[in-house]
């Protein structure tokens, strides 16, 4: 929530106590170095934070006096101003930063700053940004009112718009590649628990790292922004893909007790047709034993009807099978929602 700036900054102004005698043009201005020497307006810079004047290799100010009063000031200066951002769009926002330039104690009843026609503010052609792109900047007036009078005040609004290849490369792209990595788990075998287990977990994990990093180059705000959005739904992917694993496990057993059931009807179905000699030397207890196979049989039959693929005959390869393609699916339909939204968002802001 605050920018650095270094400035070269001028202010002219008329005394007329200080005309002189140029000679008949001999004598152009006369230059001073001590501030101190001469009326100097109150101005200060009301959205400061930090500053200094550069003293490298003699101080960097100088003022000039001309023939017939007017006095011009000039000196560099590195300030640290404060900005409040809106970081609903970050990393997709632009951001309005401002210079404000204040009368501490006199009113405009003494004085009054007027920008200077023309062009009174100049950016350097070779500017450049690691993270910002600065769009342009306008010029205004800011007066303000107390209970001891109004006051004059200017300033710049300072138009940035952040460089989204930075974020691309550094934040999207690797949540992107974390996300397909955990889908990898759907093509091993459902009986590489080691294997899948620790896929996941190790994915979540650089997940979650990789969120917390992210905010905590950041100031806590109270609202959602475009970043959190995003890692947040890759988060939830990747603890999905997790979770599906734990289902298909689950289901893998399942099917183990499914064929063992099976196995016990076909021992089951071959008693139902037991061979007549048997029946003959053991027809006690060779009936009882059929009976209470057909009564299994018939309470486990509408379960054995339920057919989902013929291909894929267990419920863990199915499970697994439908995964390769809903993820894919779901993740691919929410960055279609997300950049549409958070880029016409951008645009309408623009607008």
């Amino acid at each position: 929530m605050e920018y650095s700036v270094q400035l070269t900054f001028r202010e002219q102004w008329l005394d007329e106590r200080l005309k002189f005698n140029d000679f008949g043009g001999k004598i152009k201005y006369l230059t001073l170095t001590d501030a101190a020497r001469v009326w100097m307006p109150d101005l200060f810079f009301s959205n400061e934070k930090e500053g200094h004047f550069h003293n490298i290799i003699m101080p960097n100010v100088y003022i000039r006096i001309f023939p017939y009063g007017s006095v011009l000031y000039s000196i560099r200066i590195s300030l640290t101003l404060s900005c409040p951002m809106n970081l609903k769009l970050y990393p997709l926002d632009r951001q309005v930063c401002s210079l404000r330039m204040a009368s501490y104690g006199w009113t405009t009843n003494d004085l009054v700053f007027l920008w200077k026609d023309g062009d009174p503010v100049q950016v350097v052609k070779n500017l450049h940004l690691p993270r910002f792109t600065l769009e342009k900047f306008l010029t205004d007036y800011c007066n303000s009112k107390t209970n001891t009078g109004e006051y004059s005040c200017l300033k710049v609004d300072l138009l940035f718009k952040r460089e989204f290849s930075y974020y691309l490369i550094q934040i999207y792209i690797p949540c992107c590649m974390l996300v397909i990595v955990s889908w990898v788990s759907f093509w091993l075998d459902q009986s590489a628990v080691p294997a899948r287990v620790s896929l996941g977990v190790t994915t979540l994990l650089t997940m979650a790292t990789q969120t917390s990093g992210i905010n905590a180059s950041l100031p806590p705000v109270s609202y959602t922004k475009a970043i959190d959005v995003w890692t947040g739904v890759c988060l939830t992917f990747v603890f999905g893909a997790l979770l599906e694993f734990a289902l298909v496990n689950y289901a893998s057993r399942s099917d183990m007790h499914r064929e063992n059931m099976k196995k016990q009807r076909a021992a089951c179905e071959a008693l139902d047709h037991p061979d007549p000699s048997d029946l003959m030397e053991d027809g006690n207890t060779t009936f009882p034993m059929v009976r209470q196979c057909e009564i299994h049989m018939q309470q486990s039959r509408p379960n054995c009807c339920k057919t989902w693929l013929s291909k894929f005959p267990t419920r863990s390869k199915r499970i697994d099978v439908i995964s390769r393609i809903t993820f894919p699916l779901v993740f691919a339909l929410f960055n279609l929602i997300y950049w549409s939204t958070y880029l016409f968002r951008e645009e309408t802001e623009d607008s």
